[in-house]
């Protein structure tokens, strides 16, 4: 077998490729084989068909065909490996030439990883927030741990903001009850902003007992979108009663005895959080600032796979959860399809270039991935999706994606090298230290396009 690669482009080439046809020879053995045991010519026994036989009923081209369907992945995959190409996605092959007993000849384009210089990152400079617990904060912090204590008791007065009540709901569209649009016994809290929009006002001054009418868009069900006549009952009031800001709330919260023993262990939470997002910030930044130096020709048909793919996902499971489809979507985010469009462009170009050149850098630094670290990430990963590590692990090695977890820690070390030889300082102009740091953030997961290379196996 003879190769020949044509750039075509930074990131496309095109393979020629001429096979002598007695290299053939084991794949025109296995494609008379196959079609012997899928037909029956009268006067042989199945699977005992001679190969004129099978010629003269079913025509040689035919058995060609399978034969070069079967041997054109392995002779593309040497070419491939002969000419040490790093190869993304599946080829586009076409059979320029097939001589009986002579030759076959074959072109396959394909996109490539580009080849990129990582210029010298040492001087980038980031600035981040500063690490600042005030008062107010810690306050904010106690307050809402001690919404979380509230007690509420029926109450004879008319509903107010902060009252939990019971309601009945009744939906009419076009002056008939929707099969869907009842419901009783719903507990709904005044000024949560759940449930309908226009509810909150409706309620209030209402008394057990007390009803009232209210149009709104309906936001699930048969008739989601749908403006509705609603008519809601109000069966009890409760008030919310708060607990007193002392020791004795200290230590029905907490394991503290004290309420200055629990605000101070409040004030050291959030500033352990203000760090991590101190840590996160630099790593975005830095990542954004590494972006900037470094050069990333942009394969095509890579990036638009990548931008349906995203497209997909949202359409067809972010936004499907949450009842929603792509038009009231950016109607709620009030956007064009247009700017939708130009976004989601721009995000997958930034997570391939972002992929591309970790990658680059995972190479240039010779950085591997632990047994341990890998574990590490499988159980963060696993507790994001709401699975046991156990379920988790055996769905990323039945679905085969254990190479892109290994890529995934690996990324995020070479990002952490960049960080490490970064400078960063806070809002007060002082050096942050980001050593201390139990972990790096998923930056690589949040902004990386998993788009694995892979050598697919080509179809005539």
């Amino acid at each position: 077998m003879k190769s020949a690669v044509e750039t075509l482009n930074p990131t496309r080439v095109r393979l020629t490729v001429e096979v002598p046809f007695e290299e053939l020879k084991p794949s025109l053995d296995a494609a008379y084989k196959k079609i012997n045991q899928q037909v029956t010519v009268k006067g042989f026994r199945q699977g005992k068909i001679p190969a004129r036989v099978i010629d003269q009923r079913f025509g040689r081209g035919a058995v060609l065909e399978e034969a070069v369907n079967d041997a054109l992945p392995k002779f593309y995959t040497e070419a491939v490996n002969e000419a040490e190409l790093n190869v993304l996605g599946q080829p586009e092959v076409d059979i320029t030439e097939l001589k009986d007993g002579e030759t076959l000849n074959f072109t396959a384009e394909v996109d490539i990883r580009p080849a990129l210089e990582i210029p010298d990152y040492s001087g980038i400079e980031v600035e981040v927030d500063a690490v600042e617990v005030s008062d107010e904060d810690v306050d904010k912090s106690v307050e809402q741990l001690r919404e979380r204590f509230a007690t509420t008791s029926p109450v004879e007065r008319a509903a107010q903001d902060g009252d939990v009540l019971t309601v009945n709901l009744e939906a009419k569209v076009d002056g008939e009850v929707l099969e869907d649009g009842v419901a009783e016994g719903v507990t709904y809290t005044v000024g949560s902003g759940e449930l309908l929009d226009g509810i909150d006002d409706a309620v209030k001054g209402l008394e057990a007992g007390g009803s009232a009418t209210f149009t709104s868009e309906l936001k699930g069900g048969s008739a989601q979108g749908k403006e509705a006549e609603v008519t809601v009952e109000v069966t009890e009031v409760k008030a919310r009663e708060l607990p007193e800001l002392d020791d004795d709330f200290a230590q029905l919260a907490s394991e503290f005895d004290t309420l200055e023993e629990l605000k101070a262990d409040s004030r050291k939470r959030l500033a352990q959080m203000k760090k991590y997002d101190q840590a996160t910030q630099a790593q975005e930044k830095v990542l954004d600032e590494l972006l900037k130096l470094v050069e990333v020709p942009m394969p095509e048909k890579l990036l638009a796979d990548e931008i349906q793919t995203r497209k997909h996902n949202l359409e067809h499971h972010q936004l499907g959860q949450m009842g929603l489809d792509l038009a009231k979507y950016l109607e709620i985010q009030g956007k064009t399809e247009e700017e939708f469009d130009a976004e989601t462009k721009q995000q997958a170009e930034k997570g391939i270039k972002t992929q591309f050149i970790l990658d680059e850098l995972v190479n240039k630094e010779k950085l591997n991935v632990s047994q341990e670290e890998l574990t590490e990430h499988l159980m963060r990963r696993a507790q994001s999706s709401g699975m046991s590590p156990d379920q988790f692990a055996q769905a990323v090695v039945e679905g085969g994606q254990v190479p892109m977890l290994v890529g995934e820690v690996a990324r995020g070390k070479a990002l952490a090298v960049v960080v490490e030889a970064a400078t960063v300082k806070d809002t007060n102009g002082e050096v942050v230290d980001l050593d201390d740091e139990d972990e790096t953030a998923e930056t690589v997961e949040a902004e990386g396009a998993e788009t694995e290379a892979a050598d697919e196996k080509p179809e005539a």
